[in-house]
């Protein structure tokens, strides 16, 4: 049997997808043209005001937080 050394344990690292955006290094910079439109189509369905100023980091959370709202996006 071999092994090879360059084998990392992925589930021993923490998925990036998973970080917090509060950790993010590009969070406090604009939101993307992706969040903005995602985001627009949420606050629309719940019923929200769309905040064009938001940072890529609130965004995320407020994705997050209309997705829960909505029961858009993910699953638990």
């Amino acid at each position: 049997m071999t092994t090879n050394k360059n084998t990392v344990n992925e589930q021993a690292l923490p998925s990036n997808t998973e970080k917090d955006p509060d950790d993010w290094a590009t969070g406090a910079e604009t939101m993307t043209g992706a969040q903005a439109s995602y985001l627009k189509t949420l606050c629309t369905e719940a019923d929200e005001a769309f905040d064009p100023t938001l940072t890529k980091g609130e965004a995320s959370k407020r994705i997050d937080a209309l997705q829960a709202a909505t029961g858009r996006g993910k699953s638990h």
